[in-house]
């Protein structure tokens, strides 16, 4: 589950000739309520569960469910995914064929983008003509000066983030407050380990990068020769970009990226960066203070300007618009991305059209498509029963705080009132984003992609000087994922999620609580992770904690990183323990909770057997099936380089040998390979 947290995250037909991935395909989107919530038929009962758990629960499904070509890993989340896919897809078909749906209107407006995205003939004659101007431009730069103009405006106008990163979110130590932050990037790479590491897979990622670099070049009308030398320059700039970029684990530090500066300090540290020039070209205006992650970066950052020949300069500001265009020219263009996306991935075909679409739409306009999608999916029992069940985890988790030996009651006492300030959000905004100014047509596909970068962008930065708006979301309605946001103290769990196996209303409470409780329990135990538990109830970055408390807390939080280290992802590669902390405390916190809210319920105070099961074994059987998971190597590889999450496996299995309960539900004893004595179990939340 990810904690995606809005406030640090910035983180993809026309009148005419129409793709037949879409329309002429419509297929009928099916429940995926099955016929038994705990199926033996996905498990390997010869397999012992306290041996190997994760095939006990999952073998079948993971041997009859081999990742598709077209996808790089293969579990309930793609599977939940595809369904929401598939769905959107209806919808947008239908929006497609409404012609009565009048001009303005969200049907039309879905429908125009869409149209647009899939008109795949228009695309192809365009070629890579909708970028000509701007190939232009950025080679008609004649100063060092008018580079760092490109630099900053490349960013208001979807042409990529040359250099560095830049949002506006809430101030973590002011929190009524948004302020300009200015953060580490100018690579390309999804880690600087890549740019930096001598091993054979980086090595080989490298080189399919540069062969990335030279395609788009030569698409463009580059000489070959001046491709290759475009790639050097910038491989050599991004790798020594990436040298002074602090690692994720350090990133993942709160107080170390929490750098107040006033604009003339930062300038002052960056001469040839002059911000209070540069942040008007950016829109903003007005600002004197500013937050800044790794003020170190941005030395490291201005000297490499200055070091950098004009001609390199000009190299690599347009390789960031070359890159932040390909998916959205010819299909020339598109297939030299998804060449590079299989190096990464090992990914074997490209995602259909439509595919790619339906899930561009909704990045671009999701509020507008969420409209429709809750109005077809989403029921007010589903989001009462979401209600009925937040309330037993807080309560759980409130009897859990009580109960904690390692902790005093002076910070036990803080923690209860954080945990009593919770703000849940379930389904869908209460305040549909309008998009208003967005400018949309059905036959102008890269405008609206660009119109939709820029009215983002503008969007962000006018929310400078104003109220902040606690009523956003930062996930769509139809996304397969939850958040916790600690700069306001709230969980959010968007429509898509809400299904089996997550979810289902008709499913038992065993079901219901090992899936979409420990969900639950997985986000509100992100309020007290490793970097969760230095925001207060009021998502302040201070301390609550007493010095000894947070040393305890700090001890335990070791002991879970050593054991998540000693899992094998492939061949020498190994969990990072330090970088999925918070995810692992997550898991750990929000199972226990929502195990001790199902003891709360008639069918956890009962022994009453469904399908051969008893209920804790059921609770327990529905965490496992959330997280079964095929994946390619490839892909596994960049997981643990990138991705603060364990794998699927070790997700199932890491926090169930810390659960007393886990080992009288299946009767593991001493001599099974996943048994760990009491006195060696982790008691955290």
């Amino acid at each position: 589950m990810t904690c995606k947290t809005k406030a640090f995250l910035l983180l993809l037909v026309g009148i005419g000739f129409l793709s037949t991935d879409s329309f002429a395909q419509k297929k009928e989107v099916k429940p995926l309520t099955p016929e038994k919530f705990i199926d033996p038929a996905n498990m390997d009962l010869s397999a012992k569960p306290g041996d190997d758990f994760y095939t006990y629960a999952s073998g079948n499904w993971i041997k009859n469910n081999p990742v598709p070509a077209k996808e790089t890993r293969w579990g309930s989340f793609n599977v939940l995914r595809d369904f929401n896919i598939e769905a959107v897809r209806g919808l947008l078909d239908d929006a497609a064929t409404n012609k009565n749906a009048p001009a303005g209107s969200v049907e039309r407006r879905v429908s125009d983008f869409y149209k647009s995205a899939m008109d795949s003939a228009a695309i192809e004659k365009l070629g890579y003509t909708p970028i000509k101007a701007d190939l232009q431009k950025l080679n008609g730069i004649n100063s060092k000066q008018a580079a760092i103009e490109q630099i900053a405006k490349a960013r208001t106008m979807g042409m990529g983030s040359p250099f560095y990163g830049f949002y506006v979110g809430q101030d973590r130590k002011n929190v009524e407050v948004m302020v300009p932050q200015f953060s580490q990037g100018g690579t390309t790479l999804p880690d600087r380990d890549y740019y930096l590491k001598d091993d054979a897979r980086s090595q080989k990622i490298r080189a399919g990068y540069r062969d990335y670099i030279v395609k788009l070049f030569t698409l463009t009308g580059t000489p070959e020769a001046q491709a290759k030398s475009n790639a050097d320059a910038i491989m050599k700039l991004e790798t020594e970009l990436a040298r002074a970029q602090m690692p994720r684990v350090e990133m993942r530090d709160p107080q170390k990226t929490y750098n107040k500066l006033s604009v003339a300090e930062f300038s002052k540290s960056t001469p040839h960066f002059d911000w209070q020039k540069i942040m008007p070209m950016m829109m903003v205006k007005g600002e004197d203070t500013v937050l800044v992650n790794n003020p170190k970066f941005f030395v490291k950052a201005d000297s490499l300007f200055n070091a950098t020949s004009l001609p390199d300069l000009k190299t690599y500001l347009t390789w960031n618009l070359l890159k932040s265009s390909a998916s959205y020219l010819s299909s020339d263009f598109v297939d030299a991305n998804f060449a590079f996306n299989q190096v990464l991935t090992g990914q074997k075909i490209q995602t259909p059209r439509w595919q790619r679409m339906s899930q561009l739409t909704d990045r671009t306009i999701g509020e507008l498509l969420g409209q429709l999608y809750v109005k077809k999916y989403f029921t007010p029992a589903a989001k009462q029963r979401m209600d009925e069940l937040i309330k037993n985890l807080v309560k759980a988790y409130e009897q859990r705080i009580k109960g904690l030996e390692w902790m005093s009651d002076e910070t036990k006492e803080k923690a209860l009132a954080k945990l009593h300030n919770f703000t849940p959000k379930i389904g869908y905004p209460e305040k549909w984003q309008t998009y208003e100014g967005f400018d949309i047509k059905p036959t102008t596909f890269y405008a609206n992609v660009k119109n939709g970068d820029a009215w983002d962008y503008k969007d962000m930065v006018n929310k400078l000087g104003k109220p902040v708006d606690k009523t956003l979301w930062g996930m769509t309605p139809p996304t397969v994922n939850a958040y916790y946001n600690p700069v306001q103290n709230e969980i959010v769990f968007p429509a898509g999620i809400l299904q089996f196996p997550f979810f289902d209303p008709n499913a038992d409470d065993a079901v219901n609580y090992g899936g979409i409780g420990a969900v639950i329990g997985h986000e509100i135990s992100h309020g007290f992770d490793d970097s969760g538990s230095q925001y207060d109830k009021d998502g302040y970055l201070r301390n609550w904690w007493t010095e000894n408390d947070r040393k305890k807390f700090v001890s335990l939080a070791d002991r879970l990183v050593e054991q998540y280290n000693n899992y094998t992802v492939l061949d020498t590669l190994h969990v990072n323990g330090r970088l999925t902390l918070g995810e692992n405390i997550g898991d750990l916190g929000g199972l226990n909770a929502a195990y001790t809210a199902f003891k709360m319920t008639p069918q956890g105070k009962s022994n009453e057997k469904i399908d051969g099961f008893t209920p804790d074994q059921r609770f327990f059987l529905a965490w496992a099936q959330v997280w079964r998971t095929n994946i390619l190597p490839e892909a596994a590889a960049q997981q643990v380089l990138v991705d603060p999450h364990s794998p699927g496996e070790w997700r199932t299995i890491g926090p169930l040998i810390n659960m007393d309960a886990w080992y009288q539900a299946f009767n593991v004893k001493p001599g099974d390979k996943l048994y760990v004595a009491p006195e060696k179990r982790i008691y955290l939340w």
